[in-house]
């Protein structure tokens, strides 16, 4: 077994650079191998750098696949935060969503590598579950300074819910179909949503 030697000791390949090299590398081997069998040995190995340097980069093999995930919430967070109040609360919601998702096309081959894994690996779902409630979250509180409630009453935290069930079924679909978009699956499946609120 490897060892957690300098990245400097280490033959084969160069070592990795950035988070999104050491993401795609985790990211491959998922897919190839499993994700509960890859260990976070196997991704140092192959990216060239010792478990130590992973640690720097990552908590966890969980949070490789979750890539900048608390970065864009925090974008998310600040762009709803910022949405003017005559624009409807749902529709607000669609285009943070919309824009939370937004990928270049380069990106797009490994977010569904990333989507699979998170929506259909069993052993991810706890983990996932953190995520999606640190998601619901930002939405409630949005949907509650909108709705004059309670962070915690029963409306916004509907909303919160039924937004990430919206985007999940956009997801769904989009990893069926590789041909589909998934703006333009989001932006139907929010869109769908025949709902009206006291308020925005």
């Amino acid at each position: 077994m490897a060892t957690a030697r300098d990245d400097r000791d280490r033959p084969g390949r160069p070592p990795v650079t950035s988070r999104a090299e050491l993401e795609q590398v985790a990211l491959d081997l998922f897919v190839r191998n499993g994700f509960t069998a890859t260990t976070v040995e196997d991704i140092a190995v192959a990216a060239g750098i010792s478990r130590r340097t992973f640690f720097r980069y990552y908590a966890s093999k969980n949070d490789v696949v979750w890539g900048d995930f608390g970065v864009l919430l925090h974008g998310m967070n600040e762009w709803l935060t910022n949405t003017p109040d005559n624009i409807p609360l749902l529709r607000a919601l669609k285009e943070a969503v919309i824009r939370f998702n937004a990928l270049p096309p380069e990106a797009v081959p490994a977010h569904r590598q990333r989507m699979s894994l998170i929506l259909h690996v069993p052993a991810l779902q706890a983990h996932s579950t953190l995520r999606y409630a640190d998601w619901r979250d930002v939405v409630a509180r949005f949907a509650a300074r909108r709705l004059a409630l309670p962070v915690g009453a029963l409306l916004p935290q509907m909303v919160g819910h039924l937004a990430l069930g919206t985007a999940v079924a956009a997801y769904e679909q989009w990893l069926s179909d590789e041909s589909a978009d998934l703006a333009t699956l989001l932006d139907a499946s929010f869109d769908a949503l025949d709902i009206r609120f006291t308020s925005g």
